[in-house]
């Protein structure tokens, strides 16, 4: 890489533990991957998810504003590509996740997931083991971001 384009920092992780979920019909994805890492005790980690959204919430991040712009998809969609990570926030874990979902065409909209009611979900999580990945506000992008050390 040239000079002044590394990256900011770097850390390290070990793959502790891989879990294999299919969560239940009706629930919300985000609440629900969250739930597992709170009652696994998972503070870091990273997932796929496959599967089926009932209806979905995406966000589009306005950089000018420092401010989501919700996109509502109230029907059924596949989850075409589903990615995401855990770390903190304020101590508590947090599910960061973006979705591209595909309707009954093969039309697709992507963004930030920040709600979906599964129809039916695989996730593969991977929990990670290594120094404390907490997020913390950036003043630059208005966003909570790793704070990595």
């Amino acid at each position: 890489m040239k000079a002044g384009h590394e990256q900011k920092s770097l850390c390290e992780y070990n793959t502790n533990k891989e879990l294999i979920v299919r969560l239940k019909h009706g629930a919300d994805l985000i609440q629900s991957i969250t739930e597992l890492a709170r009652n696994r005790g998972i503070e870091a980690g990273s997932f796929t998810a496959i599967g089926a959204l009932q209806r979905a919430r995406l966000g589009y991040y306005d950089q000018k504003n420092h401010e989501y712009r919700e996109i509502k998809i109230d029907s059924p969609h596949e989850m075409a590509s589903c990615v995401g990570n855990i770390s903190l926030k304020d101590g508590e874990p947090f599910v960061h996740a973006h979705a591209v979902l595909a309707d009954e065409t093969g039309g697709t909209r992507g963004g930030h997931l920040s709600g979906g009611i599964v129809f039916a979900a695989e996730v593969h999580l991977r929990q990670l083991e290594g120094p404390r990945l907490e997020r913390e506000y950036d003043e630059a992008t208005g966003l909570s971001l790793w704070d990595v050390e």
